[in-house]
C-alpha cells in the first residue's frame, strides 16, 4: 500500500491523475476517487486519402474534441506537403490543447517502411517508393507514420482486444491484427493484406490485376459502385425495400461471411468489422452471423464478431494514440 500511494502522489503531482470526486461515506472520512487527467496532454491524428485529409484532435480520453475533413487531392509534389502543414496549422488555431501536443499521427493507405520514413507503395495514392520526410519536417513536430488499417487496429483499447483481428471495410479493403497488445507486421510488413486473398477463384477482376480477391467482393466500392453513389444512400435504399439494392446487401454480406469465417478458422480470434461498411454493420449483425454460421461449424455463435469503436475517425484517432502510449512510457 506504501509504494502505490507513493506512485499515485507521483502522478498526481505530475498531473496525469486528478481527484474527479468522491464516495459516500461509510461511516469514516469519504474516500476520494482519482482518474485520468484528459488534459493533461493531446495527440494529433491525419488520414490521408487520394481526396481528402481528416484531422482529429484527441486527449488522453480518447476522446475527440476536434475533428475536421477537408477536400484535398493528393500529389507526389512537395507543395502537398507544405499544404498539408498549412492545413494543420489552422486546424490548431485557437486550441489551447496545442500547448500539450505531443505529436501528430498521419494515416496513409499503404505499406510504409517507418524506419527510413517511405511509403513502398500505395494504390490508393498512386507512389512508390515516396520519401515521408519532406512532410515529417514540413510539420515541425514529432511525426509518427502508419499504415491506415494498422492505425484503425490501435484506436481500439488494448486491455478489451489484445488478441484481435482488424478488418477495414473502406473503399479498399484492407486489415490488420495484433497478438499480445502489439501489432503483427510480418517479414515485409505486409501481414494484414485480406483484401488480396483470393475468395472466388477465377472471379471479378481486382485492381492488384488478379481475379477473385476479397477486395472485389467485400470492399465498400462493390456498394458505392465505386463512388458513384454514397454508402448513405445505399444504406436508404435497402430501408426502403429495394429489391435490387437489397439482392446487392445480401449478396455483400454472403462474401463477408466466407472471408470472416476463412478469417476466423485461421487465426482464432476476436474479428472487429471496421472502416466506412463496419461503422453501418451494427444494424445488420444478426443476418451476418447466420450467414457467418452457415459456413463455420467448429463453432456455436459468432460472440467473437465486434463492431469498431469508432466508425469514421478510427485511422486518424489511432495513429494519434500512439503518442499516448509513448509518452506512457516514458514517464
Amino acid at each position: 500500500m506504501p509504494t502505490v500511494l507513493a506512485n499515485v502522489n507521483d502522478l498526481l503531482e505530475k498531473r496525469v491523475l486528478e481527484e474527479t470526486g468522491e464516495y459516500a461515506s461509510t461511516g469514516g472520512r469519504k474516500a476520494k476517487s482519482i482518474g485520468i487527467n484528459k488534459s493533461y496532454c493531446h495527440a494529433m491524428g491525419i488520414l490521408i486519402t487520394a481526396n481528402h485529409i481528416e484531422m482529429v484532435l484527441v486527449n488522453l480520453g480518447d476522446e475527440i474534441i476536434k475533428k475536421d475533413r477537408i477536400r484535398l487531392k493528393f500529389t507526389a509534389e512537395l507543395s502537398y506537403c507544405t499544404e498539408v502543414a498549412q492545413k494543420v496549422k489552422t486546424f490548431l488555431e485557437g486550441e489551447a490543447a496545442k500547448d500539450t501536443l505531443l505529436g501528430i499521427g498521419v494515416a496513409i493507405p499503404g505499406i510504409i517502411d517507418q524506419k527510413e520514413r517511405i511509403v513502398l507503395k500505395s494504390h490508393a495514392l498512386g507512389i512508390e517508393n515516396y520519401s515521408l520526410r519532406f512532410l515529417e519536417q514540413a510539420l515541425e513536430i514529432s511525426v509518427y507514420f502508419e499504415n491506415d488499417a494498422n492505425a484503425a487496429m490501435l484506436a481500439e483499447k488494448k486491455q478489451k482486444y489484445p488478441n484481435a483481428i482488424y478488418l477495414s471495410l473502406n473503399h479498399t479493403l484492407g486489415g490488420a491484427f495484433c497478438i499480445d497488445g502489439k501489432l503483427f507486421r510480418g517479414q515485409n510488413q505486409k501481414a494484414g493484406e485480406f483484401g488480396h486473398m483470393i475468395l472466388v477463384p477465377g472471379g471479378r477482376k481486382c485492381y492488384c490485376g488478379k481475379s477473385g480477391c476479397a477486395d472485389a467482393y467485400c470492399a465498400a466500392s462493390v456498394l458505392t459502385q465505386d463512388n458513384r453513389q454514397s454508402l448513405d444512400a445505399f444504406m436508404e435504399k435497402i430501408e426502403s425495400g429495394n429489391e435490387k439494392i437489397l439482392q446487392t446487401w445480401n449478396e455483400y454480406l454472403d462474401h463477408l461471411a466466407v472471408l470472416i469465417s476463412n478469417l476466423r478458422m485461421a487465426y482464432d480470434m476476436d474479428i472487429i468489422l471496421g472502416g466506412d461498411v463496419g461503422g453501418v454493420l451494427s444494424d445488420y449483425m444478426i443476418p451476418l452471423g447466420e450467414k457467418v454460421m452457415a459456413y463455420n461449424g467448429f463453432e456455436h455463435d459468432v460472440s467473437y464478431l465486434k463492431n469498431c469503436s469508432y466508425k469514421k475517425e478510427a485511422s486518424a484517432v489511432g495513429a494519434a494514440k500512439y503518442f499516448f502510449t509513448k509518452h506512457m512510457v516514458e514517464l
